[in-house]
Parts: C-alpha cells; sequence; structure tokens
C-alpha cells in the first residue's frame, strides 16, 4: 500500500518523461512506470520530493544509485540510466528523479519459489551479480529478499544501489537493514565485500529456514551487539530437510568476524553451484516448509 503522504496523485509527466503508472514505493520515493518522450522506450523512474531536511538523504541515495549503477554493466545489476535534478536559483534541490531499467520481477520477499533448484539458481544469479559490483570496487551493503527480483523465466536482477559503497568505507550513520544486516555495519565499522557476503547469508537463511537471522540487533533490539555465532541454530536446524552441505555454508557467510567469512563471492558463487550440481545428481525430492509469510497448503520442495 502506498503512504499517503508520498503520493501526490498520478503526474502526466515528470522530467518529459510520460507517466504510465505507479509501480510501487521506496526509501523515501515513489517508483513509476514512464515512457521517454522521443524513442517511448518503457522505463522505470524513482521520484523523490524535498520536503523536508531529511529528504536530503533521499536525495543523495539516488545520486549514489546513479552513480554505481551507470558505471557497473551487469545483466544482474539494474542498470541507472540517467539523473535529472529540479534545482533553485540558489541550488536547492526542489526534486529530483533517477530513470531505471525496466524489470518486469517480483521480489523474492513477495514471492519467494517453492522448489529448491528454483531457489539456488536465484542466489547463484544473485553471487555473480554482486561478484560483479564487486570486482567494479563496490558494497552493496543492503542485499536483502526485497532487492532481489525474479522474473517469470527465473531470471534474476539485483536492485537498489543508493547504499552501495566503495570496498572500505566508513559510514557515519547505520545503514542496513536490521535484519539482514552485517555487524560491522551496527558498528560503523568499515564495510567490505565480506559485509556483502553476511547479508548474502543471511538473506538464505531466511529463505531455507524460514526464519529470519536472530541477532541482538533484531531480537532484543540492542545496538551493535550480536548474539555469537554457536548460539545461533542453523538452517538445517530449523528444516532438517535443509541440505547439510548448503546450511554449513550459510552459516559461513554470517560469521561475526568478517575475516572468518568466504572472502570472495565468485569462489562463494562457485561453491553453491557445486552444491547444486550435487542436489541435482541425487534427484531426491524432499519437502520442505517455505518462510512463514508464504506457508499454504503445500510446501516448498527440494530436488
Amino acid at each position: 500500500m502506498i503512504d499517503p503522504a508520498l503520493d501526490p496523485g498520478l503526474p502526466k509527466k515528470l522530467f518529459d518523461y510520460d507517466v504510465i503508472d505507479l509501480l510501487g514505493e521506496g526509501a523515501g520515493s515513489l517508483i513509476y512506470l514512464v515512457s521517454h518522450p522521443k524513442t517511448r522506450q518503457v522505463l522505470a523512474l524513482k521520484h523523490v520530493v524535498r520536503k523536508n531536511e531529511k529528504c536530503e538523504r533521499f536525495i543523495e541515495q539516488l545520486e549514489n544509485e546513479f552513480q554505481v549503477g551507470s558505471q557497473v554493466n551487469n545483466p544482474g545489476l539494474r542498470k541507472s540510466i540517467e539523473l535529472k535534478i529540479n534545482r533553485t536559483l540558489l541550488r536547492r534541490t526542489l526534486d529530483a528523479a533517477l530513470i531505471l531499467e525496466l524489470f518486469d520481477g517480483v521480489s523474492l520477499e513477495a514471492s519467494l519459489p517453492r522448489e529448491l533448484p528454483d531457489v539456488m539458481s536465484a542466489f547463484i544469479q544473485t553471487g555473480h551479480a554482486l561478484a560483479a559490483l564487486h570486482a567494479a570496487g563496490y558494497v552493496h551493503c543492503d542485499l536483502k529478499p526485497n532487492n532481489i527480483l525474479r522474473d517469470a523465466t527465473g531470471h534474476v536482477k539485483v536492485i537498489d544501489l543508493g547504499q552501495a559503497a566503495k570496498n572500505g568505507t566508513v559510514k557515519t550513520r547505520i545503514q542496513g537493514t536490521p535484519d539482514y544486516m552485517a555487524p560491522e555495519q551496527a558498528k560503523c565499522k568499515p564495510v567490505t565485500f565480506q559485509t556483502d557476503v553476511f547479508n548474502f547469508g543471511a538473506t538464505m537463511y531466511w529463505a531455507l529456514s524460514g526464519k529470519k537471522l536472530p541477532t541482538l540487533f533484531n531480537v532484543r533490539k540492542a545496538e551493535n551487539s550480536f548474539i555469537m555465532d554457536g548460539a545461533m541454530s542453523s538452517p538445517h536446524d530449523l528444516n532438517p530437510m535443509v541440505p547439510e552441505q548448503l546450511s554449513n555454508l550459510v552459516m559461513e557467510c554470517v560469521r561475526t568476524n568478517p575475516a572468518k567469512r568466504p572472502q570472495d563471492m565468485t569462489d562463494l558463487t562457485r561453491r553453491l553451484e557445486i552444491i547444486e550440481h550435487t542436489l541435482q545428481r541425487r534427484q531426491q525430492p524432499i519437502v520442505a516448509t517455505q518462510p512463514a509469510a508464504y506457508r499454504g497448503s503445500a510446501g516448498m520442495r527440494i530436488a
């Protein structure tokens, strides 16, 4: 449901782009389906109106997403096309719009695949996309189920680069999503490629176990504090139908100490592919539960 405070009604045009429909909302923004005025290409437009000082950071995130998204060209990452900003004569920003590649997909949060091979395929594709981002020197910093889109053919696109930062960046305030955030993000320590490994592992943990990673940061709302590694139940503990090899890899990713996590997203993705191949050879159908938000009469099949 769109926040009424954000929704001004459907405009006919935004920055010369013809508005077709409202797609949804993001961080302080509304996302529209638009058409290019000359080429008629259909695109997505993320629009932020500066209502107060708080909106400055949302505009900064648009600028950041444009900078990163226009530099990294990979089929698994949503491409940023153009950034438009309206300013007063005194250079005060009134509103801004980021034009993005349109991808007809649904987030894993909204629709998690029912078959484990499909889940693994989605994460393998996500891993390749993050590896490309890392190769360009950037950390995503906010990987979560809502930022992984999957279309009807199974193709995956990683979105929302608004919080992305150069490897080794120390952020001045806590950024990320509590249920998937790495300990170093909660402590405002340098974000690294291993930060994305943690976010990736926390997202897989949710997808396989139906539970969010239990940290003190999200369970007890205690800032800067995480449950010790040994106290966390693994996906296999919570759902015995999850293969132990896959469960163990997820738990490696969410270790509190970044140095103890997999150090290379390319190698991590390769290990996932090996597990996928092993499961395909076994061809043993196993029924597992879906995350609580998506449970129904039938569970997720692991084959």
